[in-house]
């Protein structure tokens, strides 16, 4: 668009004003400002570009030039540049304007992407504007740190950056939501959610990163983005430490809390008789866990716990006469670690399930 030539409607009345001020020496009025802001938004509108403008300004100043004495030449190097200032003015407002609306359309995209509310056909059809082909299966990853991040965030800009520098235009889309980074991507390339996961996790400082299984279509993102969600809540509440943490790889524990009731039941039935230990169950629950994330290895999870390995086997021969059931038994084993798990994801002890 700025390789056009510059119509004549865009400089409408500004050689007439050069001419007056020659002769005068006044400057320009309030209104001849505001009509020059006025055109200049037009014609940002109309596709035209500042530098073409502005040249086109000059073009007509030097028509004037030779006709003019040193007072006269001095008057009007003023009035040009309260001219093409205020028409530069009125260039840039529209352009901020258009920014801001561009970004609104983006972030209502956004939004009725990841929660569905959209029409699917009409989703669809704005998705391919922003790049993302919603026929094809995508899969979705969220990264979240200690502090929210906005779609301006230096942090969103450089994993953007990062991003297209090393796939190019591969149909991804960076954004974020509710403080987090967002990127979505087809379901067939591993290798760009891995890496933005790598990005994500050093520009967030250690945050984590969760990622959803592909799915197909519009309601594919969603699914795939509340898969991506539950991964990072799930860490939050078993205190994994994981960087990145993929939702296929957690199924288990959604089919264990299927049926909470049940669960509940079990930490209740299970680990209920840990309470009556003197300083309470969560002392025993977390020496459960260390022993059960170390693989049953009592050195290791001594190490964890910062205790000996003859302090280690007093806590789980203390948890097998409360609850009858013994840690190092592997049917007995598997009993007491379903229930803590069930009782990590669940919040006992310090709530009452």
């Amino acid at each position: 668009m700025t390789g056009r030539e510059v119509p004549d409607e865009y400089l409408e009345g500004y050689a007439p004003i050069l001419a007056e001020v020659c002769a005068t020496g006044r400057r320009l009025t309030r209104d001849e400002l505001e009509s020059l802001r006025t055109r200049g938004e037009r014609a940002a509108d109309a596709g035209y570009g500042l530098r073409a403008l502005v040249r086109r300004h000059l073009s007509v100043t030097r028509e004037t030039w030779p006709t003019l004495s040193a007072t006269e030449a001095s008057r009007i190097l003023a009035v040009v540049e309260q001219a093409v200032d205020a028409f530069a003015e009125g260039h840039e407002r529209a352009q901020r304007l258009s920014v801001r609306q561009e970004e609104a359309a983006r972030r209502e995209f956004i939004d009725d992407l990841l929660y569905g509310r959209s029409d699917l056909g009409r989703l669809a059809e704005r998705a391919e504007r922003f790049g993302l082909l919603l026929s094809r299966a995508h899969a979705v990853a969220v990264a979240q740190g200690g502090k929210p991040v906005e779609d301006m965030h230096p942090a969103t800009r450089q994993v953007e950056h990062a991003l297209i520098s090393r796939f190019g235009e591969r149909r991804i889309l960076i954004t974020t939501k509710d403080g987090r980074l967002v990127c979505i991507a087809p379901g067939d390339q591993d290798e760009v959610l891995a890496f933005f996961a790598k990005q994500a996790h050093a520009v967030t400082d250690g945050g984590q990163v969760g990622i959803g299984r592909p799915h197909p279509g519009a309601g594919g993102v969603v699914h795939s983005y509340e898969e991506a969600l539950n991964a990072l809540d799930l860490a939050e509440r078993l205190q994994l430490d994981e960087p990145v943490l993929h939702a296929a790889d957690l199924l288990v524990y959604p089919v264990l809390t299927r049926d909470r009731q049940a669960m509940a039941d079990l930490v209740r039935n299970t680990l209920g008789p840990l309470q009556s230990a003197r300083g309470g169950a969560q002392q025993l629950v977390d020496t459960l866990t260390a022993y059960f994330d170390s693989g049953c290895v009592a050195a290791e999870a001594a190490r964890r716990l910062n205790l000996s390995v003859r302090a280690l086997t007093y806590r789980l021969e203390r948890i097998h006469k409360l609850t009858g059931a013994n840690p190092a038994d592997s049917v007995h084993r598997y009993t007491l670690q379903t229930a803590v798990i069930g009782a990590r994801l669940l919040g006992w002890p310090d709530s009452e399930v």
